[in-house]
């Protein structure tokens, strides 16, 4: 027998997890129900090894203009207060010193510039020299011949398991609202509107819904073709591979300057909080297309892949312009020799030593299974590469979200845009003063 939900979200990764639990909290939407088709909360991206672990604050990311960054540190401070409020903070969120490294004497003045610039919304970060930096982390320091400075806090909660994160979103949900539920190991077949409502296709099952949120990541843009919707959209998975150190001869989060053309895929260092011994330090990511659309998961689906692409002259022609962009074109190289036994960690060594000059080959290795995959839109009508967030919504009952980094720390932020809109195409009530007294108006 087919039951009826108000509201079905796809995908109980962290986006959708926190979707779910919105609805559940927040709103009078009498049902809604997260399918997810593995046996787990956050099985992908999502979970700690699947990405680097950072909430995004907008402080030492430089792909981040002034008021981007005041977002983005908005929307941060909802994920930092929802962990406060539940007592999770030291538990799957945690401290550290962090900073942005600058390297040479363009990037110290850049390093000093930005910290004068953004001062006002970032109090607590400092301006540290190479004499400071040197106390603070003395490995960025030795057998450095240029100049470097950075800015940054040497007490943040910065580093947070957002797969721990996502499973509380289920668990504070499921106890908000008796009519909140969940259905895992359910891969979504099909979903089909019929008049208004939509009729979903599960491995158990049928459903109904009112309205249906897609949080799937690259299976989002399949979902929203085979539908017919997002045709001026394809994408080309990308994924990031990371290596550990041996030793852990820094202990700071460590972000450096990226550049404008390639956001996200400059080198940092992670502390990572997903293991027992939570000292251990990545380096990282690299980054290279994929075939597949998940990452260390059986059955990928080759044919999936070429729905995602769904490759024209116009793809080819995004692709073309990308490859003739000397920065694109070296870096792209690049990360194919990371790939490469042996050769690959000695290449990546070469790109590590910007943080850690005095690292030796045996100082680091690969880390096997760890990595995500992130997926990047291509604009097909307006033939170039988006980089950032991407969003299908015809205004008829269905969303496609697909949230490439920082997604995660915008979780929430982007939660209560979509339970807002949702309320008022159902006609039902969102309680902000419920939301605000819990994540705003309490916030520190």
């Amino acid at each position: 027998m087919t039951k009826h939900i108000e509201v079905v979200i796809i995908g109980a990764g962290i986006s959708g997890s926190a979707l779910f639990y919105e609805i559940a909290k927040f709103s009078n939407i009498k049902s809604v129900l997260i399918l997810e088709k593995y046996p787990d909360v956050a099985p992908l991206n999502s979970n700690a090894s699947g990405n680097s672990q950072t909430l995004h604050s907008g402080d030492i990311e430089t792909n981040y203009s002034l008021e981007k960054a005041k977002e983005v540190k908005k929307t941060a401070s909802l994920l930092m207060q929802y962990t406060k409020q539940y007592g999770y903070q030291d538990k799957y969120i945690f401290k550290y010193p962090k900073m942005l490294l600058g390297v040479g004497e363009e990037q110290v003045e850049y390093i000093k510039k930005r910290h004068n610039d953004f001062s006002d919304i970032f109090p607590d970060m400092e301006y540290w020299d190479r004499d400071k930096l040197s106390k603070i982390e003395p490995m960025l320091c030795k057998d450095r011949k240029k100049d470097i400075s950075a800015m940054g806090a040497m007490d943040d909660y910065c580093a947070i398991n957002y797969g721990k994160i996502a499973k509380t979103f289920i668990e504070n949900g499921m106890q908000e609202n008796d009519n909140a539920s969940f259905e895992f190991n359910c891969e979504v077949k099909s979903i089909k509107k019929e008049k208004d409502i939509y009729r979903i296709k599960t491995t158990k099952g049928e459903w109904t819904a009112d309205f249906v949120m897609v949080n799937s990541g690259a299976h989002s843009l399949i979902f929203a073709h085979r539908m017919g919707y997002g045709k001026d959209y394809s994408a080309i998975p990308m994924g990031g591979n990371y290596y550990y150190l041996n030793e852990p001869l820094v202990k700071s989060k460590i972000y450096t300057v990226q550049n404008p053309k390639l956001p996200f895929a400059a080198i940092h260092a992670d502390p990572d909080i997903g293991i027992k011994t939570n000292d251990m330090i990545r380096l990282g990511p690299t980054a290279l297309p994929l075939f597949a659309l998940e990452r260390y998961k059986e059955g990928n689906k080759f044919y999936e892949f070429l729905e995602l692409l769904d490759f024209d002259t116009r793809v080819l022609k995004v692709i073309f312009d990308s490859l003739k962009d000397k920065d694109i074109r070296e870096f792209i190289i690049r990360n194919i020799f990371y790939e490469i036994p042996y050769f690959g960690r000695k290449s990546f060594l070469k790109y590590a030593k910007l943080i850690i000059p005095s690292l030796k080959i045996n100082d680091i290795r690969f880390a096997k299974g760890i990595g995500g995959l992130r997926t990047q839109i291509i604009d097909k009508k307006n033939n170039k590469l988006l980089l950032g967030e991407a969003r299908i919504n015809k205004n008829d009952g269905i969303i496609f979200n697909m949230t490439p980094s920082p997604g995660a720390t915008s979780c929430l932020g982007n939660g209560v845009k979509d339970v807002q809109y949702i309320c008022e195409y159902l006609n039902k009530e969102f309680y902000e003063d419920k939301f605000n007294e819990l994540l705003i108006e309490n916030n520190e």
